[in-house]
């Protein structure tokens, strides 16, 4: 299996860390999936479609959150997001949660 190259700096080196591909030259890591652009880091839903700034999309599963009294439900509906970088790459608030970071991929665009 032969892996991509770096998004950021084209480096041929890339390897696996986990589920994160590494780049050893630019220390740049990203999921496999997650395209990089000029602009910054391209986030995909579930079904495939691009997530951008302001969308608006809605929670495939039940999540649950670490210190929380309950689990944010399936089909709750997540208004205004923003695409950040890392492994939970959509950072929103959510309400009657407050701020939290997503996974696009438990994420569907409406």
């Amino acid at each position: 299996m032969s892996l991509p190259n770096c998004p950021k700096c084209n480096s041929e080196y890339t390897y696996e860390d986990g589920v994160l591909l590494v780049c050893p030259e630019c220390a740049y890591e990203w999921e496999p999936g997650q395209e990089v652009e000029e602009d910054g880091v391209v986030a995909i839903d579930a079904n495939g479609n691009r997530l951008e700034n302001g969308d608006t999309v809605t929670v495939i599963k039940d999540l649950k959150v670490k210190g929380a009294p309950k689990d944010i439900k399936q089909g709750t509906r997540v208004k205004n997001i923003r695409i950040v970088e890392g492994d939970h790459n959509i950072d929103c608030k959510i309400d009657g949660f407050g701020a939290m970071k997503l996974k696009s991929e438990f994420v569907k665009k409406i």
